[in-house]
Protein backbone atom coordinates (compact mmCIF):
# COMPACT_ATOMS: atom_id res chain seq x y z
CA UNK A 1 0.00 0.00 0.00
CA UNK A 2 1.21 3.37 -0.89
CA UNK A 3 2.72 5.33 2.54
CA UNK A 4 0.22 8.24 3.73
CA UNK A 5 1.25 11.73 2.98
CA UNK A 6 1.15 12.17 6.90
CA UNK A 7 3.83 9.37 7.84
CA UNK A 8 6.45 9.44 4.89
CA UNK A 9 9.83 10.17 6.68
CA UNK A 10 12.30 12.66 5.06
CA UNK A 11 13.43 11.01 1.97
CA UNK A 12 10.55 9.07 1.15
CA UNK A 13 8.79 9.73 -2.25
CA UNK A 14 5.28 10.72 -1.74
CA UNK A 15 2.95 8.90 -4.22
CA UNK A 16 6.06 6.72 -4.72
CA UNK A 17 6.88 4.42 -1.57
CA UNK A 18 5.12 1.94 0.19
CA UNK A 19 4.81 -0.33 2.74
CA UNK A 20 6.06 -3.36 1.69
CA UNK A 21 8.77 -3.56 -1.26
CA UNK A 22 9.48 -6.32 -3.82
CA UNK A 23 13.06 -7.55 -3.20
CA UNK A 24 15.24 -8.99 -5.74
CA UNK A 25 18.53 -9.92 -6.12
CA UNK A 26 21.01 -7.63 -7.64
CA UNK A 27 22.68 -9.22 -11.73
CA UNK A 28 20.44 -12.14 -11.50
CA UNK A 29 17.37 -12.78 -13.52
CA UNK A 30 14.24 -12.82 -11.83
CA UNK A 31 10.91 -14.13 -13.03
CA UNK A 32 7.66 -12.20 -12.20
CA UNK A 33 3.92 -13.90 -12.26
CA UNK A 34 1.67 -11.58 -11.53
CA UNK A 35 -2.20 -11.70 -11.70
CA UNK A 36 -5.29 -9.78 -10.68
CA UNK A 37 -8.31 -10.50 -8.71
CA UNK A 38 -10.57 -7.60 -9.57
CA UNK A 39 -9.43 -5.62 -12.59
CA UNK A 40 -6.78 -5.12 -14.66
CA UNK A 41 -3.98 -4.20 -13.78
CA UNK A 42 -0.44 -2.91 -14.84
CA UNK A 43 2.56 -3.71 -12.91
CA UNK A 44 5.25 -0.90 -14.35
CA UNK A 45 8.80 -0.22 -13.54
CA UNK A 46 10.00 1.44 -16.09
CA UNK A 47 13.66 1.71 -15.18
CA UNK A 48 13.34 -2.21 -14.87
CA UNK A 49 12.08 -1.95 -18.66
CA UNK A 50 9.23 -3.79 -17.59
CA UNK A 51 5.39 -3.22 -18.17
CA UNK A 52 3.30 -6.20 -17.73
CA UNK A 53 -0.57 -6.82 -17.19
CA UNK A 54 -2.38 -8.25 -14.72
CA UNK A 55 -5.70 -9.78 -15.40
CA UNK A 56 -8.12 -11.41 -13.86
CA UNK A 57 -8.42 -15.33 -13.62
CA UNK A 58 -4.89 -15.71 -16.14
CA UNK A 59 -0.91 -15.49 -15.30
CA UNK A 60 1.45 -13.61 -17.07
CA UNK A 61 4.84 -13.31 -16.96
CA UNK A 62 8.09 -11.56 -17.63
CA UNK A 63 11.69 -11.33 -16.07
CA UNK A 64 13.50 -8.51 -14.97
CA UNK A 65 17.11 -8.14 -14.65
CA UNK A 66 18.81 -5.32 -12.17
CA UNK A 67 22.10 -4.17 -12.64
CA UNK A 68 22.63 -1.96 -9.52
CA UNK A 69 21.75 -2.58 -6.50
CA UNK A 70 19.59 0.51 -4.97
CA UNK A 71 15.50 1.16 -5.33
CA UNK A 72 12.96 1.16 -8.69
CA UNK A 73 10.01 2.97 -8.55
CA UNK A 74 6.95 2.55 -10.63
CA UNK A 75 2.96 2.95 -10.62
CA UNK A 76 0.19 0.76 -12.02
CA UNK A 77 -0.39 2.23 -15.63
CA UNK A 78 -3.87 1.12 -16.15
CA UNK A 79 -6.92 3.17 -15.22
CA UNK A 80 -8.03 0.12 -13.27
CA UNK A 81 -10.86 1.95 -11.08
CA UNK A 82 -11.62 4.56 -8.17
CA UNK A 83 -8.86 5.14 -6.16
CA UNK A 84 -6.59 2.93 -8.34
CA UNK A 85 -4.99 6.36 -10.19
CA UNK A 86 -1.79 5.90 -7.87
CA UNK A 87 -0.64 2.16 -7.51
CA UNK A 88 2.55 2.86 -6.42
CA UNK A 89 5.42 0.43 -6.71
CA UNK A 90 8.92 0.04 -5.20
CA UNK A 91 11.28 -2.72 -5.95
CA UNK A 92 14.52 -2.81 -3.91
CA UNK A 93 17.67 -4.43 -5.57
CA UNK A 94 20.20 -6.31 -3.31
CA UNK A 95 23.16 -7.79 -3.31
CA UNK A 96 23.15 -11.67 -3.20
CA UNK A 97 24.22 -11.37 0.49
CA UNK A 98 21.92 -9.07 1.69
CA UNK A 99 19.06 -10.80 -0.11
CA UNK A 100 20.02 -13.91 1.34
CA UNK A 101 19.91 -12.40 4.73
CA UNK A 102 16.62 -11.03 4.09
CA UNK A 103 14.90 -14.11 2.34
CA UNK A 104 16.17 -15.99 5.91
CA UNK A 105 14.20 -13.85 7.99
CA UNK A 106 10.84 -13.99 5.92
Amino acid sequence: YMIPESDLELGQFRLLDVDNRLNVPVDTHTRLVVQSTDVIHDFAVPSLGTKLDAVPGRLNQTSILAEREGTYYGQCSEICGVGHGFMPIAVDSLSLEEYLTWLSSM
